[in-house]
């Protein structure tokens, strides 16, 4: 009887050896990772303010027959922005813009700018990228040889904007504008016809 009890614990231990051996072969077993939500969906929704930089010069016959007319141009803007949709955004936006628009025999200038001006276009590349077409209310300073006076009119252009980070985006834009309307002082027949390319960055208050 104490040879049977004997045999039967050393069975038992030999079958919790096996056991145990088998265990250490089977490979370690990880926590199910933690479920990470998806980040926000970006959005242009929101205010933004900003500056810029390029450069201008005429178009057509205009600022009185004056030769060539080219400059920097420079300033600041100030908008904001509306998606609509994934996939439409509009915005308006204003901009004041210092000018060294001059022609080369010296009777004709430029000193300051400003537009008022919708934007509308398309949210590509995960929302980041904004392609817009932009038109509006113009108005700056036009001096010639007849005076100085404030003209007004229209401008439209395009661009694109890319946000790089989550409150900032830079952008490239393109302005056509034509400065005709005297509001009924007689300086002559000058106006102020010119194209515009800058560069600029902004600084966005709601982004999401």
């Amino acid at each position: 009887m104490h040879i049977k009890t004997s045999l039967s614990a050393l069975a038992v231990a030999a079958a919790l050896s096996v056991g145990a051996a088998h265990a250490a072969d089977l490979p370690y077993r990880k926590d199910a990772p933690a479920f990470a939500p998806p980040p926000p969906v970006f959005s242009w929704t929101g205010a933004y303010v900003g500056l810029n930089v390029g450069g201008g010069f005429k178009a057509d016959n205009s600022f009185g027959r004056a030769g060539d007319v080219s400059g920097v141009v420079g300033g600041g803007q100030i908008g904001y922005n509306y998606q609509i949709s994934p996939l439409f955004v509009v915005g308006l936006e204003t901009d004041f813009q210092g000018t060294s628009l001059r022609s080369n025999v010296g009777s004709a200038s430029l000193p300051w700018f400003g537009t008022v001006r919708g934007r509308a276009g398309f949210a590509l590349l995960d929302s980041k990228l904004f392609v817009y077409g932009t038109g509006g209310f113009a108005y700056g300073e036009l001096n010639t040889r007849f005076g100085s006076d404030t003209r007004t009119g229209w401008t439209a252009g395009g661009g694109v904007e890319y946000a790089f980070l989550p409150n900032w985006s830079a952008k490239v834009e393109y302005l056509y504008t034509d400065l005709t309307n005297n509001g009924g002082f007689a300086f002559g027949p000058q106006r102020a016809k010119f194209h515009t390319v800058r560069a600029g960055v902004n600084y966005h208050f709601n982004l999401f």
